[in-house]
């Protein structure tokens, strides 16, 4: 990798990591205790959703089918279930408030075009 492109990536984690900390103050069922944990949060949900997600997509497809994709919703909340299992200072209250996390992290990554699995392959 070019240097350029380990800066970009350095710069994406820390503005993901910054809307993780954001996304966190606006609901209260969730706790960041700082902005390493945010980064850390942001580089384990990237690496999750290129790994373990995939395989629980493909797991789901007939349930993911009959709920017209809202299944999906439910694996997001996992993955983020299971990063708060993984990072010590990060803390979600319980399924609904992840499932809300993911759907205010998806909302804000959309709006500021923050993209990390797409970048990582250029």
């Amino acid at each position: 990798m070019r240097s350029k492109q380990i800066l970009s990536i350095l710069l994406q984690l820390a503005v993901a990591g910054l809307v993780i900390i954001f996304t966190a103050y606006l609901l209260p069922g969730i706790m960041v205790e700082d902005f390493l944990t945010g980064v850390l949060i942001a580089a384990l949900l990237a690496l999750l959703n290129v790994t373990v997600k995939p395989i629980l997509i493909f797991f789901t497809i007939p349930i993911t089918i009959l709920t017209l994709g809202l299944f999906l919703l439910v694996i997001n909340a996992l993955m983020v279930l299971l990063a708060a299992d993984i990072v010590n200072g990060f803390s979600v209250g319980n399924f609904w408030w992840a499932l809300l996390f993911s759907l205010v992290l998806s909302l804000v990554n959309s709006i500021l075009g923050i993209s990390l699995g797409s970048r990582l392959g250029k």
